[in-house]
């Protein structure tokens, strides 16, 4: 198996529109793991997409308990069970992913339940090794070392940027946060930065055709990141390969990939790529 960084969903907000890419996930193939990042809705069918065997499943991490990035995070582990899971898979997630799991399982005991007796599966609860944590080393084995940092992304406390390191290779993550210098620091040297990223003449638009206003426009501006300074934090960083992901706006006729590169003219010369739906990237 190539390593390999799939980018499965690449809009950043919950909704998703006619045409338009899905919610955030990313699935990292490295030193023989598969290492799901995120759960946004359509994780389960891109992973199938992405030729990722769902019994395979081998490590989730949830960066925060956003629903654009935990919403399917329940029905990928029924789904990768009904589809022969049968050894444990490790979750990580922040303070809080333990009652989204225990409120799933809840919600669906009669059904895990009945497919227990009626068709001899394993038992689902048994299967899932649920971990919380916050600030450094998440998890450390022979082939694997992953650390988090805590970012800035209000209202949420427990939202963490994660460092993936294998094979000699290093991929950071910064999930949701508005502009936030100590990640360069914790970039520093990086293979991959996957850096979340908002075009600000598509912020005014986006925020007319959701409804909610000067609310939205607010939270977007007090919790994301603008391309321009995603590109201050890759150069700080001295990253070898900026990748876009999470955009705002990601569904939006007017805006194209060439609005994104445009936006970055003068600000990063190194090796980029805009995040879309499927995209693959061999490491």
């Amino acid at each position: 198996m190539a390593d390999r960084l799939v980018l499965l969903g690449t809009k950043g907000g919950p909704a998703i529109r006619p045409g338009g890419p899905s919610p955030t996930s990313s699935l990292l193939e490295i030193s023989g793991r598969r290492i799901v990042v995120d759960c946004g809705l359509g994780v389960t069918r891109a992973l199938v997409n992405a030729d990722m065997s769902l019994k395979d499943l081998d490590l989730i991490l949830i960066t925060h308990l956003h629903s654009d990035h935990v919403l399917e995070f329940g029905p990928l582990l029924h789904t990768a069970w009904t589809s022969g899971l049968a050894r444990k898979v490790t979750v990580y997630g922040p303070a809080g992913i333990d009652d989204y799991w225990s409120g799933f399982l809840q919600s669906m005991r009669y059904d895990i339940d009945l497919r227990i007796d009626d068709e001899g599966r394993p038992d689902l609860r048994d299967l899932v090794d649920l971990k919380m944590y916050a600030d450094g080393v998440v998890h450390t084995d022979a082939d694997l070392e992953i650390t988090a940092l805590r970012v800035d992304h209000p209202p949420v406390t427990d939202c963490f940027a994660l460092k993936i390191e294998a094979a000699g290779k290093s991929i950071v993550l910064s999930a949701d946060t508005t502009y936030f210098p100590p990640l360069a620091d914790f970039a520093q040297g990086a293979d991959v930065l996957v850096h979340e990223a908002m075009l600000g003449e598509g912020v005014e638009r986006l925020v007319a055709r959701t409804g909610n206003g000067a609310r939205l426009k607010e939270h977007l501006l007090a919790s994301h990141t603008l391309i321009e300074d995603a590109a201050r934090i890759a150069n700080a960083a001295g990253v070898k390969h900026l990748v876009l992901h999470h955009l705002i706006p990601a569904d939006d006729p007017q805006f194209g990939e060439a609005d994104w590169i445009k936006a970055l003219s003068g600000k990063w010369d190194g090796r980029l790529t805009i995040g879309r739906d499927g995209l693959v990237i061999p490491l």
